[in-house]
């Protein structure tokens, strides 16, 4: 099996575990049947990059391309994408015929690299938010790296129920409720005083265009997801947000060498660090050990980490300036389904 369709196949078994069928279907098709010849079909086989989810995802890219298509009322496609209950054969033919003939959007679509922006991911960064706040009694200023179009950036505006836990408001317009085990933060007063991120390639959601490329990259059946994303982009509209276009590196030092006086800066990152350049990794770090040193009590600096550390799904971890104390909270499924809380419910003073 060459390595794109082996990444097809990869990926098919990550839709799987990620409660997604209809993706696992389409990227085993991909994997497994004979691509029209044409312009896409070449570039899949001629990709010059590592195709697998944790590299290029191609994949990811193709699927987004075909979702957009169906988003766009593509006359062949959406009569076989989800809530549609269609045959394999009936969603190749769909599938083929869209490479065949809508080759140029197609291509387009795979120059850029898959943003989901998964605002279900918030279920990590909500219960640090109330912790840090809990911590200091300030004001928090949200900086977000690789934010894509910042929906995350509004975490403090969406409300996490579960069984026996809640945090924010009950009028929240996006609500999250993770499967959730352990302990958790109690509700604090969160005020966010300043919301900015910085991205390779950020999208504008309140753009139509940057709207329709964000929900193509979500999977056409998961329905929650789609409308989970349009509420969030609705409260984007309400708390704007400073995302600017850059390396990370670059804007963490020019963020940090900024006073924050009587605020709580934390910087969040959700699955990004691991896409980050060596050399962008070990400066962003250097500015923030740097920055750390120089933080008080007044104007702590906070470090709100959500990534892959080889374990199941991501760990989140929570590090504290003054001091650098890094606290282990929990594993979190990477796409916010589940939270498994082992660290504090409440930070040490």
């Amino acid at each position: 099996m060459s390595p794109v369709r082996d990444a097809f196949a990869f990926q098919s078994k990550a839709c799987a575990e990620l409660g997604s069928p209809f993706m696992e279907r389409l990227m085993a098709l991909f994997a497994t049947s004979d691509w029209p010849d044409g312009p896409v079909a070449r570039r899949l086989r001629d990709w010059p990059d590592d195709p697998h989810p944790s590299a290029s995802s191609l994949p990811l890219r193709v699927a987004g391309a075909l979702h957009g298509l169906v988003l766009g009322g593509h006359p062949h496609l959406t009569p076989v994408y989800p809530p549609r209950d269609t045959t394999d054969d009936a969603v190749w033919a769909a599938v083929a015929d869209a490479l065949a003939s809508d080759f140029a959007a197609i291509l387009r679509a795979l120059e850029s690299p898959p943003q989901t922006n998964e605002v279900r991911r918030s279920v990590a960064i909500l219960p640090g938010l109330h912790m840090i706040a809990a911590r200091y009694g300030l004001p928090l200023e949200l900086v977000e790296l690789g934010t894509s179009a910042g929906l995350n950036l509004r975490a403090d505006r969406f409300a996490l129920h579960t069984a026996t836990h809640r945090l924010g408001s009950v009028d929240a317009a996006v609500r999250l409720a993770p499967d959730w085990s352990g302990p958790a933060p109690a509700p604090a007063e969160v005020s966010v005083v300043r919301r900015t991120g910085i991205d390779l390639a950020p999208i504008d959601p309140l753009d139509p265009r940057g709207e329709h490329r964000l929900l193509s990259y979500l999977w056409p059946d998961q329905p929650d997801r789609l409308a989970r994303t349009r509420a969030a982009i609705a409260e984007a509209r309400a708390a704007p947000a400073e995302i600017v276009a850059g390396d990370a590196a670059d804007f963490l030092e020019w963020v940090l060498e900024e006073p924050a006086p009587d605020r709580a800066r934390v910087v969040v990152h959700t699955v990004a660090w691991q896409y980050f350049p060596e050399a962008t990794a070990r400066r962003a770090l250097a500015a923030l050990e740097a920055a750390g040193a120089a933080a008080t009590e007044a104007a702590p600096l906070a470090r709100l980490s959500m990534e892959a550390d080889g374990g199941r799904g991501a760990a989140l971890t929570l590090t504290l300036w003054p001091g650098g104390a890094t606290h282990p909270l929990a594993r979190v499924d990477f796409h916010g389904r589940w939270v498994d809380w082992t660290g504090p419910s409440a930070l040490p003073r």
